[in-house]
């Protein structure tokens, strides 16, 4: 019988996942990173997460911790623990391994990482994405994906306590 798939063991430490991504690199690989918090893993999330993997060869995605979701969020966030959005994650096919950082933004992720694709929503203007000057420094590239309109975890989460959305 065969084992089941534990989607945890892609779950990373920093220090592992830059290992990683330096043979990835060696190897001739072309290394994805993208964050964000994924509370409530919606289409809009799915269908990002595959354009972004599509740039390359192996997908990163950076996790705000929970801490770092409330203080970008506010009170009452993140719906889902850090550890429960990191399973949730790491079990769709296009993620590879999540790693979760704590600041408010994954500048010391992307650095440590060194990623040849820097993928966010396009609602970022560039000049606005963390990580963006660095990656390009190091010969990668910025990659914008567009949003599916009406997908959105505050409009989930505000229609699910009732108010307008």
């Amino acid at each position: 019988m065969a084992k089941p798939f534990d989607s945890r063991r892609k779950v990373l430490s920093l220090d592992r996942l830059r290992r990683l991504c330096q043979r990835a690199r060696k190897e001739g690989r072309r290394v994805v990173f993208t964050n964000g918090c994924f509370d409530l893993l919606h289409p809009g999330h799915v269908r990002y997460l595959a354009a972004a993997r599509a740039a390359g060869d192996l997908l990163v995605v950076g996790l705000n911790s929970d801490r770092s979701v409330r203080r970008l969020k506010g009170p009452g966030r993140p719906v889902q623990s850090e550890d429960a959005r990191a399973e949730v994650l790491a079990a769709l096919a296009v993620v590879d391994h999540v790693v979760i950082f704590g600041e408010d933004t994954p500048i010391d992720v992307i650095r440590a990482l060194r990623p040849g694709v820097l993928a966010k929503g396009a609602d970022w203007a560039e000049d606005e994405i963390v990580g963006a000057e660095d990656v390009r420094a190091d010969g990668g590239r910025v990659v914008r994906v567009p949003l599916v309109r009406g997908q959105s975890t505050t409009r989930l989460v505000r229609k699910s306590r009732g108010d307008a959305g």
